[in-house]
């Protein structure tokens, strides 16, 4: 295992569980000293990140835990922008307090907890942000479209931030993973009809014939995030089965 990350400082959100948790254990496996979790309660992070309490919908909250942060650290080197919502619908379904929604936590809390991080990640000699966003940023899929908006803004707006901070040294990349087998896929995957059928459909649509395994966004992640990786800045990384780029004969 690589020490990429010895001594540094991450934050995570979305930590107690999925993606979140698998990219907090492979930060500790790969050498940081600290990796605090931020996430609506404390799942399965125990052990491995320092929860704080944190709705990243709410300004005061991402306040209250990075005031608590900077009681304990004066740096933050690493920051991963996990934690979002899904939703299910076309634009006929979905009203606008689903909206709403949808975009405060995965876009306006992207922005809320980057902001908040900012005045600690200036101080690291390696800062970088890495954002969770989704194939549904780059590609049509049926009944998600408030969804695919929230991570066409959450593709643009890692460009934009990317393109704010590159003369502070500050890298801002981010990962488009396809459906993952998560717990919160999983949880959609119960609202289905016929839950076992969904899946199958999901399965089939990524050209492997299998989801995305958490660990493979992890380690995207910490590539991305690497101080190893000091140009490369402004980057999407797919992993996705192929969904993006492949098209293969029936």
């Amino acid at each position: 295992m690589s020490s990429d990350f010895k001594g540094l400082t991450a934050v995570v959100t979305g930590a107690g569980s999925g993606i979140g948790l698998e990219i907090s254990k492979l930060l500790i496996a790969q050498g940081a000293a600290k990796v605090y979790g931020l996430d609506l309660a404390e799942g399965d992070m125990k052990g491995v990140a320092s929860f704080i309490p944190c709705d990243i919908a709410d300004d005061a909250a991402v306040e209250r835990a990075f005031a608590q942060i900077a009681k304990e650290t004066s740096v933050i080197d690493v920051l991963v922008n996990n934690a979002a919502i899904g939703g299910i619908g076309t634009i006929e379904d979905t009203k606008t307090e689903e909206w709403m929604k949808i975009f405060n936590i995965n876009v306006f809390g992207t922005s809320r907890v980057s902001a908040a991080a900012m005045p600690l990640l200036r101080k690291s000699k390696s800062a970088s942000i890495t954002n969770i966003c989704s194939i549904a940023a780059t590609a049509g899929i049926v009944k998600r479209a408030a969804y695919s908006a929230s991570k066409g803004a959450i593709l643009a707006l890692t460009k934009a931030m990317a393109a704010d901070y590159v003369k502070e040294n500050i890298r801002v990349n981010c990962v488009n993973p396809a459906t993952a087998d998560t717990p919160w896929v999983n949880r959609l995957l119960q609202q289905a009809a016929d839950p076992v059928a969904e899946k199958a459909a999901l399965e089939a649509r990524q050209p492997m014939g299998r989801l995305v395994y958490p660990s493979e966004i992890a380690r995207a992640v910490c590539y991305l995030a690497s101080p190893l990786q000091a140009s490369t800045t402004g980057t999407a990384l797919e992993v996705d089965g192929g969904m993006q780029s492949l098209r293969l004969p029936k």
